[in-house]
């Protein structure tokens, strides 16, 4: 095990924050103009030229990209203590690490492209419009959450927001994405759809299946590969023979992108809505990482150490790289962040108890989203005589 640990280490830490040199600082006097600065690492093209290091942004982006990241931390943590005061029961998969793909990816995309994704969801949900009340009282299974208190924690969704889940089943989502990208291209829209899966499930056949239709088709489709590095327990290289995510698409274009940074993930998605659209589909590999265990019953310290992890926050936490923009560019101060935070946390808290206040769904829910409405669907007792209900 201490090969491995060592190997998997190796690989996490080798991409370091950018210095201070390495940016190229242009007149930040308001929050409109310009700042370029150059990604963290080099993108990695498989079967494409990637594009280029440099990433234009504004004052006002990279405080937006603090604020976003910051909020979804700490709605992540406090997720952590109500699951362990047993407020939220079931399933419950944390995203604290990964943000900067959720908000490099918003960044570069509209409401009517379209996102998908794995049980991994709660960021992604707040990315496209979700209010924590709407998040907290979902988890804890109260009618004025997302999806009614039915879902939980792997089933948030917001159609207008162009977010259409949330899927427990692992990879169930790919093929689903797939459909979204289709139904783009039969009405002529000019979107597309980003279909987000972990490094756990790259191997599923039916990423495969999918992905070759896509091909076959041109479809709007991009496969965003979240490899975090681990599919619950098992580091990438136990899983996966080739595990250059990126390129396993084989006819299929692929980028490598650094996941930790907010402005890289900006710079590929931007990139892979211009080739899918005239291209078809194409794999995106996110570099990522995760600070909680797959779920909350995993406590993430049996298959990496304690080093590993301390290790990546200190040298690739996403909110920490932006941190270092802002303060570096004199666009905000240690104590005005520090207060962003404070009030962050606040609405947090405002959000949580106003969720504790929220009703339970009716028990006629249980019938409801099931069937087809009006379709005079009956549901009978235990001896298939009596008519116990109409269903709506």
């Amino acid at each position: 095990m201490a090969l491995s640990t060592h190997r998997t280490t190796t690989t996490l830490l080798r991409y370091l924050t950018p210095t201070i040199s390495s940016l190229r600082h242009v007149s930040t006097d308001c929050s409109s103009s310009t700042i370029t600065v150059e990604t963290s690492v080099p993108f990695t093209g498989h079967n494409i030229d990637p594009p280029s290091r440099s990433v234009d942004t504004t004052p006002q982006e990279l405080m937006s990209f603090f604020r976003d990241m910051a909020l979804m931390r700490r709605k992540e943590i406090a997720a952590d203590s109500l699951y362990k005061a047993k407020l939220i029961r079931g399933f419950c998969h944390l995203y604290d690490g990964q943000e900067a793909v959720a908000v490099g990816m918003e960044a570069a995309i509209n409401r009517k492209d379209c996102i998908i994704t794995a049980y991994r969801d709660h960021c992604i949900f707040l990315g496209r419009g979700g209010t924590l009340l709407e998040s907290f009282a979902e988890l804890m299974g109260r009618k004025d959450g997302c999806s009614k208190g039915k879902g939980g924690s792997m089933h948030f969704y917001k159609k207008e927001g162009g977010f259409y889940g949330g899927h427990g089943i692992v990879g169930a989502q790919i093929p689903l994405g797939c459909g979204l990208a289709f139904a783009q291209k039969y009405k002529n829209d000019e979107n597309v759809t980003f279909t987000l899966y972990g490094d756990g499930a790259a191997n599923q056949g039916q990423l495969f299946e999918a992905l070759n239709m896509s091909a076959l088709w041109d479809l709007p489709a991009i496969l965003v590969c979240e490899n975090n590095h681990y599919g619950m327990g098992t580091a990438e290289w136990r899983a996966a023979k080739n595990p250059a995510y990126y390129k396993r698409g084989d006819y299929v274009p692929g980028l490598k992108v650094d996941g930790m940074d907010a402005l890289a993930v900006k710079q590929a998605c931007r990139f892979a809505k211009e080739h899918a659209l005239k291209n078809g589909p194409i794999i995106l590999e996110m570099d990522t990482y995760r600070y909680h265990g797959h779920s909350m019953s995993d406590p993430g310290s049996t298959y990496r150490t304690r080093d590993e992890i301390s290790g990546v926050r200190q040298e690739r936490d996403p909110i920490e790289r932006v941190r270092k923009l802002l303060l570096s560019h004199d666009i905000a101060s240690e104590k005005e962040l520090k207060d962003i935070e404070k009030e962050l946390r606040k609405e947090v808290d405002e959000a949580i108890a106003k969720a504790k206040e929220c009703p339970l769904p009716e028990p006629s829910e249980l019938f409801t989203n099931i069937y087809v409405k009006g379709s005079g669907a009956e549901s009978f007792g235990a001896d298939r005589k009596e008519v116990r209900a109409v269903l709506p």
